[in-house]
C-alpha cells in the first residue's frame, strides 16, 4: 500500500511537532510520524525507538498510531508508558535507543498535543523536521513490514537514579511541590517519599484537563495556589513543574518567585566549584544579572537561542556543564546526561539549599544586583509576519548602529540596560523583554522597543507586570 500524508505546516515547529487535537493534530499524524521518523530511524541503519506520553487525554490513542507507525517501518518501539519527558530522555539514553519519541502537549492548553523527538542521542529539530514533513508528503519511506514491540518500566531506575545524586546536607527542608496534575505525578510520589526533610505535594493525580490550574510555572497566576501553601506551612521552597516536568518553577520561603534566570545563578554557582573556568549557557531572554553572576563566579557565559533542542545542542558542542532558559528548561551535564529535567533540577536545587546552613533561598534571591525589568510579554502576530517584523526591526537597528546582538531575535544593549524582540518558535506570537537599572531607564527602552513595532505597524503591547527585584 501507498504511504503519503499531508500534515497541516503550522504544526511543523521548530523543535517539535504540535497542533490541537482534532483541528491541526489528528492520530493519523501520528502514525505518519512514526511511519516516516521510523525510516529516517531505519535509513541511518537503527532498530529501535523508545516512546513515551504524558497525561493528555488524547495521548494514549496519539501513542498507539505513533507505534503503528514505527512499527510499519521495521522499528521496535520501546514502549515506556505515561511519565514526565525526561524519563523518556533516560530511557533513551540509558537504553541506548536509537532515537526517542514523547506524546506531549508540555505546556500548552488541554485541546493541543505534539512530539518531541531525539535521533541517535541528539535533538531532532529545524529542518529535520521540516525535512520529516516533505518525506510524508511524498511518500519516501521504507517498505512496509510490521516489527515487535517491547515494553519497560523504567521508572523505579529513573527515581531512584534522581535520588542517586542527592547530596544535601543535615538541614531537614520543607518542601511543597506544584505539579499541576501534570505527567510527572507517579514519578514525583517516589521521589518525595525517598527524600529527605517534609515534603508536600499539591495536584499529584495525573488529569489531562488540568483542573487546579494551567501547567505552565512561568505564568505567575498558576504559582498562586503553590504560594499560599509555602505560606501556610512555613515551606523553604515551592518547586512547580510544566505539563511534562521538563520546566521548572521556584518559589522562596518568603512566596516570591525565584524566576528560572535567579534559579541559574544558584546552579550555576554551584556547578563553577566543581568546573570552574566551564562554559555556562543562558538564553537571550536571560537577565543581564545572570551572565554577570557566572562571570563573577569564574564561568564563561554563553548568550544562546531560546528553545530546549537548540540549547541542548550548544551544550554539546561546547562542552557546558549546566545550561538553563527564562522558560525554566535547565539542563545538567554535571553528573547527569544534558538533557533538560524539572525533577532533577528540583533534587540539585534542594541539595544546595540543605547545603546552605540556615541560610534562606530568599536571602540569595535579595543578594542579587537589583534591576527592574518587564516580564515576558507576548502578543499575537502571524506565524508568517512575525519572522519579516524581526528582520525589519533587525535591518533598521543595523543602519543605526545600535549595539544589537541578533543570536535570536534582536537584543538591544544601551546604557540604560537592554531590550528583546524575538519570535516565538512554538506560537503565532512576539516576545518582548526590557531589564534597566531604574525604572525611568525602563520607561525609555519600552518606548524604543514600542518605536520599532509601530514602524513595522503593530500596536503597543500590554507591559503590565512589570516589577522590580529581578
Amino acid at each position: 500500500m501507498t504511504f503519503t500524508h499531508r500534515f497541516d505546516p503550522t504544526t511543523l515547529r521548530e523543535y517539535d511537532i504540535r497542533g490541537t487535537v482534532g483541528g491541526t493534530l489528528f492520530a493519523d499524524d501520528a502514525f505518519a510520524i512514526g511511519r516516516v521518523f521510523g525510516s529516517i530511524v531505519a535509513g541511518k541503519g537503527g532498530w529501535t525507538v523508545a516512546v513515551g506520553y504524558d497525561g493528555r487525554l488524547s495521548s494514549p490513542e496519539f501513542e498507539t498510531a505513533l507505534v503503528k507507525g514505527l512499527s510499519a517501518s521495521g522499528i521496535q518501539a520501546v514502549r515506556v508508558g505515561r511519565g514526565p519527558t525526561p524519563m523518556l530522555y533516560y530511557a533513551a539514553t540509558t537504553l541506548k535507543t536509537d532515537g526517542a519519541v514523547m506524546v506531549t502537549g508540555s505546556h500548552n492548553p488541554p485541546a493541543y498535543n505534539g512530539f518531541k523527538m531525539m535521533l541517535r542521542g541528539k535533538p531532532f529539530f529545524g529542518e529535520d523536521i521540516q525535512r520529516l514533513g516533505e518525506l510524508a508528503l511524498v511518500g519516501d519511506v521504507v517498505e512496509e513490514t510490521v516489527a515487535p514491540e517491547r515494553n519497560i518500566d523504567v521508572s523505579d531506575e529513573y527515581v531512584a537514579r534522581l535520588l542517586a545524586d542527592w547530596d544535601g546536607g543535615d538541614r531537614v527542608l520543607k518542601v511543597v511541590w506544584d505539579n499541576g496534575n501534570g505527567a510527572a505525578g507517579a514519578v514525583l510520589a517516589r521521589l518525595v517519599a525517598a527524600l529527605p526533610g517534609a515534603h508536600t505535594v499539591l495536584n499529584g493525580a495525573i488529569d489531562g484537563t488540568f483542573p487546579a490550574h494551567h501547567p505552565d510555572p512561568t505564568v505567575p497566576a498558576n504559582l498562586r495556589q503553590l504560594i499560599a501553601e509555602v505560606a501556610a506551612r512555613g515551606a523553604d521552597i515551592g518547586i512547580a513543574f510544566d505539563g511534562d516536568a521538563d520546566r521548572i518553577g521556584v518559589i522562596d520561603d518568603t512566596g516570591e518567585i525565584m524566576f528560572g534566570d535567579q534559579l541559574m545563578v544558584l546552579l550555576a554557582r554551584d556547578v563553577l566549584r566543581a568546573h570552574p573556568g566551564a562554559t555556562i549557557i543562558a538564553d537571550v531572554k536571560a537577565s543581564q544579572v545572570l551572565f554577570d553572576e557566572i562571570a563573577r563566579a569564574g564561568g564563561k557565559p554563553l548568550m544562546w537561542r531560546t528553545g530546549h533542542s537548540l540549547i541542548k545542542a550548544k551544550m554539546a558542542e561546547t562542552g557546558s556543564p549546566l545550561a538553563g532558559e527564562m522558560s525554566g528548561h535547565i539542563f545538567f551535564a554535571d553528573h547527569w546526561y544534558g538533557f533538560d529535567d524539572a525533577l532533577y533540577a528540583a533534587v540539585r536545587t534542594l541539595g544546595i539549599l540543605a547545603r546552605m546552613g540556615g541560610e534562606k533561598l530568599s536571602a540569595v534571591r535579595r543578594a542579587l544586583p537589583q534591576v527592574v525589568n518587564t516580564p515576558e510579554v507576548r502578543f499575537d502576530c502571524g506565524d508568517t509576519r512575525k519572522f519579516a517584523v524581526i528582520e525589519e526591526v533587525a535591518a533598521r537597528l543595523r543602519a543605526d548602529g545600535a549595539n544589537v546582538s541578533e543570536t535570536d531575535g534582536v537584543r538591544v544593549l544601551t546604557d540604560d540596560g537592554w531590550w528583546l524582540l524575538r519570535a516565538s518558535n512554538t506560537q503565532a506570537v512576539l516576545v518582548a523583554r526590557a531589564e534597566a537599572k531604574d525604572a525611568a531607564g525602563l520607561e525609555r527602552l519600552k518606548a524604543a522597543l514600542v518605536r520599532q513595532l509601530k514602524m513595522s505597524g503593530l500596536a503597543e503591547p500590554d507591559f503590565s507586570g512589570s516589577h522590580a527585584g529581578h
